[in-house]
């Protein structure tokens, strides 16, 4: 008796190239598209009963990906960076040398002028996305407005926030993913 799943990975397998591909320009990089292939995979293997999949397999497959795609990314970003974990590592006697708590205290007080300057919206987003860790699609469903447009008003807000205080801002998720903004 063959496994309800196996008409989907079938399908899976005929067309990795083409979802490889798809995936690689929505997500705009090789690596998180082949990352979101394999749990992709995966999760069509674990799967029972796939008759609920609608009549657009190949549809039901991409939306798959990109929701594992998505997934894995707000499971990356709860993680440090390297620079992030050697810079706690090397934390010394010198952390309170009162000329960086000097500056620290210049740039909190910058970027409250920045977050002062952005608006009602974009702060709100700013803070949800990156102090509350909301997911895009709740705060799109908050706002009553694309993820797509999240999007665009976060990268906004972070610029605005990058540029006052001196800092590059990179974008760490979809196109144009590791370029400076």
């Amino acid at each position: 008796m063959e496994p309800a799943s196996l008409p989907l990975l079938r399908l899976f397998m005929e067309r990795r190239h083409e979802l490889r591909r798809r995936l690689k320009n929505r997500l705009g990089s090789d690596e998180l598209a082949n990352d979101a292939l394999q749990e992709t995979y995966l999760r069509i293997e674990r799967m029972g009963d796939s008759s609920c999949v609608s009549s657009n397999p190949a549809g039901y497959l991409f939306r798959m990906a990109i929701n594992v795609a998505s997934d894995q990314r707000h499971a990356d970003a709860r993680y440090l960076t390297g620079s992030e974990v050697e810079d706690l590592l090397n934390v010394g006697a010198d952390t309170l040398d009162p000329a960086r708590v000097v500056h620290a205290k210049q740039e909190v007080h910058v970027l409250e002028q920045a977050l002062g300057e952005l608006t009602e919206r974009q702060r709100a987003i700013l803070i949800a996305a990156r102090v509350d860790d909301v997911a895009q699609e709740e705060i799109a469903r908050r706002f009553g407005i694309s993820v797509r447009m999240v999007g665009k008003e976060l990268k906004k807000a972070l610029e605005h926030c990058g540029k006052r205080l001196n800092r590059k801002v990179i974008q760490r998720f979809g196109p144009g993913a590791g370029k400076e903004s």
